[in-house]
């Protein structure tokens, strides 16, 4: 059996190239960002170290919250009425995208910002389909078989149906919404697309929203990567190797 790792293998596989494409958060979701940032530093700077060290479930949950507001900060706020950056950019990229005839996967680990861009399409008469772990594994495969053989231009696929076992070549493009910390998850999700059976060249984008906890992240990722997986992937943060200091590094 032919895998992937083998090098006659990748030597036969299109190119894969990525690009990080930014948004700027507008004035309502930057002052929501920044309260919900500022609250957690006080927290941190406040909490003693045998509190800390109890609480980082609590920690996870709150960085959680400040992630969603940089995808769309409804997905938190009820009562938000401005602008998600991140939002839009993503629906301009899909535009630009169709217009060019690609079709694309588009991967974020929260469904509840999916069931948002299904709002979005809808409006705009844009044909998709979607899997999350809700799905049914049969179904899953007869949306799979249907993408690749058909036209339909856009695959919503949440973290945690669209690591591993599906094959969507008929897709050139993939979009990562809310970038996965863990670089192997983000791999495994990306090789939905490039993969043994691919013919054209893959297009990764990973949106950011400029100046938040996302961009450190990344930074952390490069510089710290088992760190920043712990902390986003929810593996290992009771672990002692989370720091205040590394915390507070992220919310700078």
């Amino acid at each position: 059996r032919r895998v992937k790792t083998d090098k006659s293998i990748i030597a036969d596989l299109p190119d894969k190239l990525e690009e990080v494409r930014y948004a700027h958060m507008e004035s309502k979701q930057q002052k929501r960002y920044d309260g919900q940032v500022v609250r957690m530093r006080k927290k941190l700077q406040s909490t003693s170290e045998t509190d800390f060290r109890k609480g980082k479930i609590e920690i996870l949950a709150e960085l959680t919250h400040i992630r969603q507001i940089c995808c769309d900060p409804s997905l938190m706020l009820e009562d938000y009425d401005g602008k998600s950056a991140k939002r839009e950019l993503c629906l301009e990229l899909i535009d630009s995208l169709i217009d060019g005839d690609h079709r694309a996967l588009i991967f974020s680990q929260f469904t509840s910002m999916l069931e948002k861009l299904e709002e979005d399409l809808k409006k705009r008469g844009i044909e998709y389909y979607k899997i999350t772990g809700a799905t049914p594994k049969a179904k899953r495969m007869e949306l799979v078989k249907a993408f690749n053989e058909g036209t339909v231009p856009l695959f919503l696929i949440s973290l945690k149906a669209g690591g591993t076992g599906l094959n969507l070549t008929g897709a050139d493009v993939v979009i990562h919404y809310d970038p996965w910390w863990n670089t192997a998850v983000q791999d495994q999700a990306t090789d939905r697309a490039h993969r043994i059976g691919q013919t054209k060249i893959v297009n990764v984008y990973k949106l950011i929203v400029k100046g938040t906890i996302e961009e450190n992240i990344v930074e952390m990722q490069m510089s710290k990567q088992r760190l920043a997986d712990d902390i986003l992937s929810g593996e290992g943060v009771a672990s002692a190797a989370l720091s205040r200091e590394d915390l507070l590094e992220l919310l700078a």
